[in-house]
Formats: C-alpha cells, structure tokens, sequence
C-alpha cells in the first residue's frame, strides 16, 4: 500500500468515527445482534445481581444486548447462541 493510500485510509476511517457519536455507538445492532461471552461463576454477580451465589470457577456463558445489556446467563455456548436464534439476533462471540 503506498503512503498516498494510507492516508486516504486514516482520513477515511477518522470521518468515519468522527460522525459516530457515543449514543449512536451504543445503539449499534440494536435489535439485530447480541454477543455471547464466556464468564466465571465469580463474575456473575455483576451482571445479574439478583443470582443466587455460585461456587467459583465454573465455566459460564452469558448472551447479551448490542449495547451490553445481559439478556441470559447459561452454561453452554450453544444454549446462548440458540437463545439469540430464537430471538431473531445474530449471536457474535466476544473474547
């Protein structure tokens, strides 16, 4: 890629991010995609207060919102992203 193209590049995606702004940005795929992580029964709490206390070191799964909201919490990856089938979401992973 020469110089003049790499320029162009960094102009183009810097008018990009400049036209997005936070509240639009958190907006997103609203409605069209969720994401599944993988979490530790020590970090539950954290997205879902209300549950119950959990011994650590369990492999869990949660599918949330575009905007990071937590729709699920479950211990298989593929009940997550059946969840979001379901729901009419394209279920994207986060690592």
């Amino acid at each position: 890629m020469t110089e003049t193209m790499k320029t162009e590049t960094k102009t183009t995606e810097q008018t990009i991010a400049a036209a997005i702004t936070p509240d639009a940005l958190a907006h997103l795929g609203e409605g069209q995609v969720a994401y599944v992580k993988a979490i530790r029964s020590e970090d539950v709490r954290k997205l879902f207060p209300q549950a119950p206390e959990m011994a650590p070191g369990i492999k869990l799964f949660t599918l949330n919102a575009a905007n990071g909201t937590p729709i699920m919490l479950t211990d298989s990856r593929e009940a997550a992203v059946a969840n979001a089938w379901s729901q009419e979401l394209e279920a994207l992973s986060v690592h």
